[in-house]
C-alpha cells in the first residue's frame, strides 16, 4: 500500500552538508575578508564546473589555502562564501582562467578535475554536498556577468550570494535560482512504472521526471508529467524525499504516485518505452540480477531510492 512506503532516513547524495551556511555573515565584508585571510581557511577550486578532487578509494575535495586562492580572487576570479565547519571558514573560487590546471601552473599535481556525474558515486557524502553548493554558485556567477534587465555589467554582493547591476538607473538585484524538478514512481498494485529514453544504456529504466511549471503545485506537476510521458492517470501523490542535483542547479523532488489506470499510451517521443514491472522482479534487479531485462539507476540517484523504498515493502 502507498501509505506504508517508508520515508528515506538517510540523506540522498549531494544533500547533508556539514557546513553552517552562516547567512548572517554574508553582508559583513570585514568579517568575511578576515576569514578569507585566516591561516586555517579552506578554498575549493572549481575549474569549468569541475571541482579539484584528491583521488583515492573515497574521493575527497582537495582543499587549498589562501596563499593559492587569494591571488586569483585579487585578480578578479569569482568566489563564494560557503559556510563554517569546525571553526574554519570555507569558500569556493573559480579557477576557470587556468588553461590546464591538472598538468601545469600552481595546481599541477594537486589532484584531478573529474566529471561530477561520473564521480558522484565515490565521493565522500559530506564533500559531495559541499560541491553541490559550490559548483552551481560559481557556474551562476560565470553566467550572470550582465544584467538581464538592462544589459549592463553586474557586480558580486553578499559574499557571492547575489549580484547587482552597476547601472545607477537600474541597480537590479539578481539571485541564484534552483529549478524544481519532480521525479516520481507511479504505482499500480504490486507494479511500478519505469520508462527509458533513447539515450539510456541498453535495458536501463528509471522513474519519470520533469520540471515544475509556473503556477503549478508539486502534486499537479507529478500528475501532468506522468500523464504527458506515459498516458497513465494518477490520483494520490505522496512526497518521499528530495535531492540537490547540481547539473546545473536543480532540486529533485521525489514522490510516489498512485495510478488510477494501468493503460500506457506514449503520446510523444520523450520516452522510447514505458513498462509496468512486478515488485519481485524489481527486488531482484536491485540486487544486480536480470540485467538483460532491466537495469536500475545507480544508488546515488534519487530514482534508485524511490524504487528501493517501494520495493522494500511487502
Amino acid at each position: 500500500m502507498l501509505n506504508k512506503i517508508p520515508v528515506l532516513e538517510t540523506h540522498n547524495v549531494f544533500a547533508g552538508s556539514p557546513l553552517d551556511r552562516c547567512e548572517i555573515l554574508r553582508g559583513d565584508s570585514q568579517k568575511i575578508d578576515a576569514m578569507m585571510r585566516a591561516s586555517n581557511t579552506r578554498f575549493i577550486c572549481i575549474w569549468r564546473t569541475k571541482p579539484l578532487i584528491k583521488p583515492g578509494e573515497s574521493l575527497r575535495i582537495q582543499w587549498v589555502n589562501g596563499l593559492m586562492a587569494l591571488p586569483l580572487i585579487d585578480a578578479g576570479a569569482a568566489w563564494v562564501f560557503l559556510g563554517i565547519a569546525d571553526g574554519r571558514a570555507h569558500f569556493a573560487v573559480d579557477i576557470s582562467a587556468e588553461k590546464d590546471p591538472e598538468n601545469s601552473g600552481d595546481f599541477a599535481g594537486m589532484g584531478i578535475f573529474p566529471d561530477l556525474r561520473m564521480s558522484a558515486a565515490t565521493l565522500d557524502r559530506g564533500d559531495a554536498a559541499i560541491i553541490a553548493q559550490a559548483k552551481p554558485l560559481i557556474d551562476w556567477h560565470s553566467r550572470r556577468t550582465f544584467c538581464s534587465v538592462c544589459g549592463s555589467l553586474t557586480e558580486m554582493r553578499q559574499s557571492g550570494a547575489s549580484r547587482v547591476c552597476t547601472n545607477e538607473s537600474c541597480k537590479a538585484s539578481h539571485f541564484p535560482r534552483t529549478d524544481p524538478v519532480v521525479i516520481m514512481l507511479a504505482i499500480h498494485g504490486d507494479r511500478c512504472l519505469l520508462g527509458r529514453q533513447k539515450i539510456f544504456p541498453p535495458h536501463m529504466y528509471s522513474a519519470l521526471a520533469g520540471f515544475v511549471e509556473p503556477g503549478e503545485s508539486l502534486e499537479e506537476a507529478v500528475r501532468r508529467e506522468i500523464q504527458e510521458e506515459s498516458g497513465v492517470p494518477v490520483g494520490e501523490v505522496r512526497y518521499h524525499s528530495s535531492q540537490p542535483w547540481p547539473f546545473p542547479a536543480s532540486l529533485m523532488i521525489g514522490c510516489h504516485a498512485m495510478a488510477i489506470d494501468d493503460r500506457i499510451e506514449l503520446p510523444g517521443d520523450e520516452l522510447e518505452e514505458a513498462v509496468w514491472f512486478e515488485k519481485g522482479l524489481i527486488r531482484e534487479a536491485l540486487q544486480g540480477k536480470h540485467r538483460d531485462r532491466v537495469w536500475m539507476p545507480p544508488p546515488h540517484a534519487i530514482a534508485h531510492q524511490l524504487i528501493k523504498s517501494w520495493a522494500s515493502v511487502d
